[in-house]
């Protein structure tokens, strides 16, 4: 996974030519607007609904005038990506937290960030990443190393709470079964109770607490990166 380029908004850097001037019934574009807009079509269409000119339609303005602000269509993907994964850490308290709080904390609100945007879980895999990310990453390896978690093993501990995460979010986001149908296939599992009596008893297919499992799981985790 690549951190974001340096020079991958370098056309805008160099243009020197005067911007277009608007109409004046043309509302103003500025990156910040679009990538707003484009976050906002992305919610509403998902990846394959994000076109420029459905982008540009949206902001009511024209198609080319986007090009002063923004490369391409991919360099708006990484900016609407990133501008939903923002995190501004937990409330201040008086006491300062311990290393478990703070990585529930940031990791719960990464997992809520993305499915209240379920397009960004199929698209940050596959992405540059960027500073508020970054930023995400480097918060989560300081508490973890001032947790006691050495520098050797502090990547595996970093990429297993990713992929955690990642797969639980993918999981919720995508689990689109009804109580009856899950009901039901829990039914049809106790009659066949012979070979799987263990999640037949657990009624695995009928729990449907999200959260509660996934902190649950997390407790998993983070009780194995623990000092001894």
């Amino acid at each position: 996974m690549a951190a974001k380029r340096s020079g991958a908004r370098s056309k805008r850097s160099q243009r020197t030519s005067p911007q277009p001037v608007q109409e004046a019934s043309e509302p103003s574009l500025s990156r910040d607007r679009i990538v707003a807009t484009a976050v906002e079509l992305l919610d509403a269409q998902g990846l394959d609904g994000l076109t420029m000119r459905r982008l540009a339609d949206r902001l009511g303005a024209g198609v080319m005038s986007l090009y002063w602000h923004v490369d391409n269509k991919e360099d708006v993907l990484d900016m609407a990506l990133d501008s939903v994964l923002d995190y501004r850490g937990p409330p201040q308290l008086d006491e300062p937290e311990d290393w478990r709080t703070e990585v529930v904390h940031m990791l719960e609100d990464w997992r809520a960030s993305m499915l209240r945007h379920p397009w960004s879980t199929s698209l940050l895999p596959r992405r540059a990443l960027g500073q508020n990310i970054l930023s995400r990453l480097e918060r989560m390896s300081k508490t973890l190393s001032r947790a006691g978690v050495a520098d050797s093993d502090l990547n595996a501990a970093i990429w297993s709470l990713w992929n955690y995460v990642m797969g639980a979010t993918i999981t919720r986001a995508s689990f689109a079964v009804s109580d009856e149908d899950r009901a039901a296939a829990q039914q049809r599992l106790e009659h066949l109770s012979g070979p799987y009596p263990t999640i037949g008893r657990s009624r695995l297919l009928l729990d449907d607490d999200w959260d509660g499992a996934f902190r649950k799981g997390l407790g998993f985790l983070l009780d194995g990166l623990a000092p001894g």
